[in-house]
């Protein structure tokens, strides 16, 4: 191709781009979902800026039992679900470099032989042979920000898997730290059952003395020792409970089912809450709320695309390489060919791809804004309820622990009053049954508020740093 054809074709594409330059933009710009959460937290009443920052803590600083903190750390290293997250981040990263890539040239490169036989003009058969060995570089100008806006989805994605891993992170930390509190509740009740079987079997003891004594009848021993079997009974219970819990900590860890190594069920409080406003920042600090935001960052992004494609778009393609028809001349420099090839492509009729493409990208965006709103309305239920546990369950610290005081007095007195022949055996039995069942329900309460902490740290965004 001589010169003023070369000057020609740049002519002409530097006249297309200005022209289409001129055009309104097609895409639209991001802006942030608009949804109101002034009345998402129903306790909002019960939350301090002291309290929203549990949800900035980090777990070491939170939850304080070193052989926790052990299981905690070794669930971050092995647990599967985690790995999992972390892979896919490792995606979306791939794609996104891939996407960046799109605003360089393709280069291509490429050789071939062709051989024919050919008949000339006597008749005869002549052996033709072709050798072309070049490259060639394909663009594509990005004149509706079409490669930008699906480079902004990629980041979006990528964003999103981070936030999906930190959310994975939030709930393996809380997990952990649920069963483990669960796990030590049920040694609790395991040893008060078993030091409440001591006392039936004691009870049975002196129901038999009085019943020699004749101050008791033989239905009173039977009853006692029915007593003392439906304690007993609970037992495998407990432990089956507990040896579950086991392995639901071992899964967590990623580790084979056995045993954890725990302490004794506390009743010290992490963080004290105080009745005050709501920050806004809970719900920024939600690693699932900031997930289902990029995803309809990127929902959006991919809408902007769709509408790229009812537009031309304008390619540029050059080529260079040697072809001769002799190998020897080949070798020692054959002669150079090349071209530049620009063009704008618009479709005219293409079965309806582009309105599709365009109608499911809205869709998938407005399910995007759907989704989003849902985590927004889980967040809002998951502290509100976590809020209220916690205070339900310090509302009965108080009375439990005067209850049991009550009961215990009442197995004394009931005791001492059956010997002196005062009181009837049956008064003894409802004392101990409603003593265990009392002593039961406050390890209860002390689970129920240490799961409620958790449940407030997770619901607040916390585990994750």
């Amino acid at each position: 191709m001589r010169k003023h054809s070369y000057s020609s074709v740049i002519l002409f594409l530097l006249v297309s781009l200005m022209a289409i330059s001129g055009c309104k933009s097609v895409l639209q710009t991001y802006h942030a979902p608009d949804v109101q959460v002034d009345s998402l937290f129903r306790s909002s009443h019960l939350i301090s800026d002291d309290t929203a920052r549990i949800g900035t803590l980090h777990w070491q600083d939170l939850f304080k039992d070193s052989l926790l903190q052990a299981l905690i750390q070794e669930g971050i290293d092995n647990n599967l679900d985690l790995k999992t997250a972390y892979s896919r981040i490792h995606q979306a990263d791939a794609y996104l470099m891939q996407s960046r890539m799109n605003n360089y040239p393709e280069l291509n490169a490429n050789a071939s032989i062709e051989y024919a036989r050919r008949a000339n003009t006597s008749g005869n058969l002549s052996h033709v042979h072709q050798y072309q060995a070049g490259v060639e570089a394909t663009w594509e100008a990005d004149i509706w920000g079409k490669l930008k806006s699906a480079q902004r989805a990629d980041m979006a994605a990528l964003l999103q898997s981070e936030a999906y891993a930190q959310a994975v992170k939030t709930d393996l930390v809380a997990s952990i730290a649920r069963n483990y509190y669960t796990l030590m509740a049920y040694d609790k009740e395991l040893s008060v059952t078993l030091k409440t079987v001591e006392t039936w079997k004691k009870t049975v003891d002196v129901m038999k003395d009085l019943k020699k004594g004749a101050k008791v009848t033989q239905a009173a021993v039977v009853q006692s020792e029915a007593g003392l079997y439906a304690t007993e009974v609970s037992i495998p219970d407990l432990k089956r409970n507990i040896r579950e819990t086991e392995n639901a900590i071992c899964y967590l860890l990623g580790r084979d089912p056995g045993k954890i190594k725990r302490d004794s069920l506390t009743v010290k409080e992490f963080i004290p809450l105080f009745k005050t406003g709501v920050p806004a920042q809970i719900l920024s600090n939600r690693p699932d709320v900031r997930e289902a935001e990029f995803n309809f960052r990127r929902a959006f992004e991919m809408t902007n695309v769709a509408r790229t494609y009812f537009y031309p778009s304008l390619r540029i393609t050059a080529n260079g390489g040697l072809s001769s028809n002799a190998l020897s001349s080949f070798f020692n420099g054959g002669p150079l060919v090349g071209g530049v090839l620009g063009g704008l492509t618009q479709h005219i009729f293409n079965r309806r791809a582009n309105k599709t493409r365009l109608a499911v990208a809205k869709e998938d965006q407005l399910q995007a804004f759907y989704n989003f709103k849902q985590k927004l309305l889980n967040a809002g239920q998951e502290v509100s309820n976590a809020l209220y546990s916690y205070r339900s369950a310090t509302d009965k610290i108080g009375p439990r622990t005067m209850q049991l005081n009550s009961l215990n007095k009442a197995v004394d007195y009931t005791q001492e009053l059956v010997r002196n022949d005062f009181a009837d055996y049956s008064e003894v039995l409802i004392a101990m049954q409603s003593l265990l069942a009392a002593e039961i329900s406050q390890v209860t309460d002390y689970l129920q508020r240490n799961e409620a902490i958790v449940n407030l740290y997770a619901a607040m965004g916390g585990g994750w740093q």
